[in-house]
């Protein structure tokens, strides 16, 4: 972790998010849960909460975003915009996952209110251990990025979309783009 925090305090509020999500996806008229199998739902399956995959990213902006169409789970295609490119560096205690200098880009949808960066990923747990069309993690600066500012990208906030619990959801899919070829243990487990 290369920002320095109060480890104790990010694991309560951690677990406290996770335990507010627990309850909407429980109780909520809203939650992805079909109504009938919503008094057996237990919870959601986390990985165990790690500050190795809190990391610090450095921006690239982009000034003249691209449009990127990314595919739905329906078979539909969704307009974003790629605004911003995250590198980060990953660096493990364990020799037997890879570590190293890794991408992801940053969505927007093209839409004139502000909006957090949409940052969808797959990884070598996509499929295994998490939601085989990937997850999904959403971060919201205190300020507009410029090329080279640092954002903290927390994989620990990383959750499944709807569309893992229920049909009814259409979901855009990570891009080829945002496949990192390592194991990202962190955030919300889906066996």
């Amino acid at each position: 972790m290369s920002d320095s925090i109060d480890v104790d305090r990010w694991r309560t509020e951690l677990e406290s998010k996770r335990a507010e999500k627990d309850d909407f996806f429980a109780d909520h008229p809203q939650s992805p849960i079909p109504p009938e199998e919503r008094e057996d739902f237990a919870g959601l399956d986390y990985f165990e909460p790690d500050p190795t995959y809190r990391v610090t990213a450095t921006a690239t902006v982009h000034d003249d975003p691209e449009v990127v169409l990314l595919d739905t789970t329906a078979g539909r295609e969704m307009r974003y915009l790629r605004v911003a490119t995250l590198e980060f560096d990953l660096d493990r205690e364990d020799e037997e996952l890879q570590d190293g200098t890794f991408e992801l880009a940053a969505y927007q949808q093209e839409s004139p209110e502000e909006q957090p960066l949409f940052l969808p990923f797959r990884d070598k747990t996509t499929g295994q251990q998490s939601y085989d069309g990937g997850r999904y993690m959403e971060l919201e600066p205190d300020r507009d990025l410029a090329d080279g500012d640092e954002i903290v990208v927390d994989f620990n906030l990383a959750y499944s979309p709807f569309c893992a619990y229920s049909d009814t959801f259409d979901c855009p899919l990570p891009p080829e783009e945002n496949w990192l070829e390592v194991a990202i243990p962190a955030g919300e487990r889906h066996e």
